[in-house]
């Protein structure tokens, strides 16, 4: 992996393909890794920029507290770092809140937006999914004993019965304790993620057996934004870029290559 320094945080990438660079944000709990699958498709059309967050993977950062907008403000660094004006963004679960905080702060940074399985910044789990988040905080409990009930959150589970292995990523987490803490906070602190003044075009796409946050949050974004598609993926759940990644890039690839004379 590749890295790049900005303001005393170390953030790994990967860099693949070639054309208009599109970067990746994954989710709350995942890496880069999540778009193994992804990037090389997405690399036939793009260049891919899939990188760790703070407290993820390969990246390195201060042991202090930080924000969704600290968050977004790296993935602002990371593309004028890289020598881009502005990139193509998309972001899934927690990775779509910093993309949305992303757009608040630095709408210049941002080509077109693609927003996956997310829901509203500053918009609590528990008031978005209630019983699922519940349940899920039980389970985590005994990660080891529950690595099965709560994939099935993530996964759905036919699929599940055909990749058994997946399970084996909710058995445990390589961040240590603090990092694990300065993760679990992000949700806990409000931000600024205006979007009524965003202008850039804008996928809202949902994998339509999501069980950890519906359809429903997901499109609702789109009252909040002037220039808005959305689609569903049927037969996928939370986790669109494992399950299904040919079919997440032929979504994002038809939307990124449609809106070029309207942009």
């Amino acid at each position: 992996m590749q890295s790049f320094e900005s303001n005393g945080v170390v953030t790994a990438f990967e860099k693949t393909g070639r054309g208009e660079p599109i970067v990746l944000l994954h989710g709350g709990e995942a890496d880069h890794a999540m778009f193994d699958g992804l990037a090389p498709v997405l690399a036939a059309n793009f260049t891919v920029i899939a990188y760790d967050q703070r407290d993820s993977g390969a990246t390195r950062n201060p042991p202090s507290s930080y924000s969704l907008a600290d968050l977004a403000d790296d993935a602002a660094a990371l593309i004028g770092g890289l020598g881009y004006d502005r990139a193509h963004v998309f972001g899934t679960s927690l990775g779509g809140q910093i993309a949305q905080v992303l757009a608040a702060r630095h709408p210049d940074r941002i080509d077109r937006l693609i927003l996956s399985s997310t829901w509203k910044v500053n918009r609590s789990p528990l008031d978005v999914n209630a019983d699922v988040f519940r349940k899920l905080a039980a389970y985590r409990a005994d990660t080891i004993a529950n690595a099965s009930k709560i994939a099935e959150f993530f996964f759905p589970p036919a699929y599940l019965r055909a990749r058994p292995e997946l399970i084996e990523i909710f058995r445990g987490s390589s961040r240590d304790e603090s990092q694990k803490a300065r993760r679990g906070a992000l949700l806990a602190q409000p931000v600024a993620a205006d979007l009524t003044g965003f202008d850039r075009p804008t996928l809202l796409l949902a994998g339509g057996d999501d069980r950890l946050i519906p359809n429903a949050e997901t499109f609702a974004l789109a009252c909040d934004l002037a220039r808005v598609e959305t689609r569903t993926i049927a037969g996928v759940g939370h986790v669109a870029s494992i399950q299904a990644p040919e079919r997440v890039a032929e979504a994002m690839t038809a939307f990124l290559n449609s809106n070029k004379k309207a942009a």
